[in-house]
């Protein structure tokens, strides 16, 4: 017997149901051409600007001086999750318990056990489009089927109930929902929120509430789906301190949920990452139980800024946008341009600003549409002036 037929593969088939991030590799061209000392106009990464606030790196600093530095827990130290629920209770009244709840490195390692641990081969799982570039692949990974569920730019991107419930089949595990949205800012009104949990939960099926930018909702009318408390055994909620609090380096995440769900996440999370950093969980608990100044303050800045780049946008002709209610992108329609100047699709466009233009934003092929592309307005005022002056001239060119 040859060689060629004896050999085995060498990657498992999950690896190539899998793609590169596609923020993340936008992030590493825009990288290389800083490094080269070219001048960006930066809308790329998904990160707040703000510097992680003073008291919060102060209980880290002060816990590494007092040695608070050794293993703790997987699912983190009692503290740590008693500070996510009360702070979860006080904003959204949801009556979790500290053994409800798990401290993860990031609110991604929530999203990605959840799946892991309730996604088996075959299952569905319903996902609104625009998604979040991870979605889609950790479920994949997990064996899952992804089953799309278009919303109308026209409407805002609204998802309801009734959209939900016409994509749900005997095969259907999960439902994933992200308000306010990455990419596009949309934020699913209380009233459908309601109605898709408790349908998910009249059905057996469970949905994982991405809350990554539940503190930046606009409306001033944050709800989460945790709020629900007589349907919890079919919710789990996966949040995040690092939009929050501006701490997107430090990795600090959670997930509330039934007891069996959250338990059988930790028992995944000790055979794999084990607990967060220990003066981490103190810096998280820093943030949750002290002032929530800084996230009132963080949040009016990002409407500033929203309501600047959706003025730029209105002096480039032929580009359209919907107005987001939360989080910090915008997600114009660029279908205009597509077809001229030798732009063959929004992945050739993305392309061809960071090139020409020296403005970095990611493709709308990465969250699921064909005619976007989302810019991050969590930067400074300067930068988008710049960067809509830089979009503006680029686009006049393409005629």
């Amino acid at each position: 017997m040859s060689a060629t037929a004896t050999a085995t593969k060498v990657f498992a088939d999950r690896i190539g149901r899998i793609e590169v991030s596609a923020t993340m590799a936008i992030t590493a061209a825009a990288l290389k051409l800083k490094s080269e000392g070219v001048d960006l106009a930066d809308f790329g990464a998904g990160e707040p600007h703000f510097a992680t606030p003073r008291h919060i790196k102060d209980a880290a600093i002060e816990a590494i001086e007092k040695n608070f530095t050794r293993y703790t827990n997987v699912a983190g130290i009692p503290e740590v999750r008693k500070a996510v629920v009360d702070r979860h209770a006080c904003d959204f009244g949801s009556n979790y318990t500290p053994d409800e709840c798990v401290f993860t490195t990031g609110g991604k390692l929530a999203l990605f056990n959840a799946i892991q641990v309730l996604v088996d081969h075959g299952d569905e799982v319903i996902l609104p489009v625009p998604y979040w570039v991870s979605f889609k692949d950790i479920i994949q990974y997990a064996g899952g089927k992804v089953v799309y569920v278009e919303s109308d730019e026209r409407e805002n991107f609204r998802v309801t109930a009734k959209m939900i419930e016409a994509a749900i089949t005997p095969r259907t595990k999960a439902i994933i929902l992200n308000s306010p949205s990455n990419p596009s800012g949309a934020v699913v009104a209380p009233e459908d929120l309601e109605a898709i949990v408790r349908l998910a939960h009249k059905n057996g099926i469970y949905v994982l509430l991405d809350e990554c930018y539940v503190y930046l909702n606009f409306t001033g009318n944050p709800v989460s789906g945790g709020s629900f408390t007589d349907c919890k055994e079919h919710v789990v909620v996966l949040g995040s301190l690092s939009k929050t609090y501006a701490m997107t380096g430090w990795r600090a995440g959670y997930a509330l949920g039934p007891k069996p769900i959250i338990a059988a996440m930790s028992k995944l999370q000790s055979q794999s990452t084990s607990n967060t950093a220990s003066m981490v969980q103190r810096a998280s608990i820093a943030a949750m139980s002290g002032s929530q100044e800084c996230v009132a303050e963080f949040r009016a800045d990002y409407i500033k800024l929203r309501d600047q780049v959706l003025a730029g946008f209105k002096t480039i002709p032929g580009l359209t946008c919907t107005v987001p209610e939360g989080a910090f992108y915008v997600y114009p329609n660029v279908s205009a341009f597509i077809g001229k100047g030798g732009v063959k699709s929004a992945s050739d466009l993305a392309a061809k600003l960071l090139s020409e233009a020296h403005v970095v934003v990611v493709p709308g092929e990465a969250f699921g549409t064909t005619e976007h592309i989302r810019l991050s307005y969590a930067v400074s005022s300067n930068v988008v002036d710049e960067g809509v002056k830089r979009m503006r001239e680029y686009f006049a060119k393409l005629g």
